[in-house]
């Protein structure tokens, strides 16, 4: 096994937030259970991470809400890692880099929420670590962003009315052309779909 497929923060912590509206796909369960499926089929290790923010008193974040837990309509098996992480990226306050060197892990696909913050960060670290890193683009999900000087806790109307707003499609525009040929291998679930296929 050189491969491992990473989902990051695909959570009820979200879905629990009113700006869950404004999610650019509401549906990326669907997309993260395909790749989880061409993982399992290709023999490769299935990575769940979840956020959290242990003693925080965050609605969402803190274990204490009940919302940091996997979609249930995800595809996880219960011999799948799971890791808990308190930074953006999946590596500093965890023990997923030893876990993917126990497996012999060099090539890591990564897809999950938000497109540019958590996911990023972990594409970048996993970068920097050695990794070879494809980023699947469609598998991943983010909110519209505030302008820098909007006040703070918009909801999803305010948010979505200001003009200075950077669009969730523009913030995913603006992380691939961050990530291509730097960091990672920019992908989509039914190119690497096609891929599989032409190689069985």
């Amino acid at each position: 096994m050189t491969r491992a497929l990473i989902v990051i923060d695909v959570q009820e912590s979200f879905r629990a937030s009113p700006l869950w509206e404004t999610m650019s796909d509401p549906k990326i369960a669907d997309r993260v259970n395909r790749l989880v499926r061409l993982a399992r089929g290709a023999g490769d290790l299935v990575v769940w991470v979840l956020h959290t923010e242990p003693g925080s008193g965050d609605p969402f974040f803190d274990p204490a809400s009940g919302h940091v837990r996997l979609f249930p309509e995800l595809a996880a098996d219960d011999a799948d890692p799971v890791v808990h992480k308190t930074s953006h990226n999946a590596f500093t306050t965890t023990n997923l880099q030893q876990l993917l060197t126990a497996r012999g892990v060099s090539e890591v696909t990564v897809c999950g929420i938000r497109t540019e913050q958590c996911v990023e960060t972990t594409t970048r670290v996993a970068s920097d670590l050695g990794y070879g890193v494809t980023f699947v683009v469609d598998a991943t999900a983010t909110n519209p962003i505030p302008h820098p000087e909007a006040p703070a806790d918009l909801g999803p109307a305010e948010l979505l009315s200001d003009p200075r707003t950077l669009s969730a499609e523009a913030v995913i525009e603006r992380t691939v052309y961050a990530l291509a040929g730097r960091f990672a291998t920019i992908a989509t679930v039914e190119g690497l779909e096609a891929a599989a296929s032409a190689e069985a």
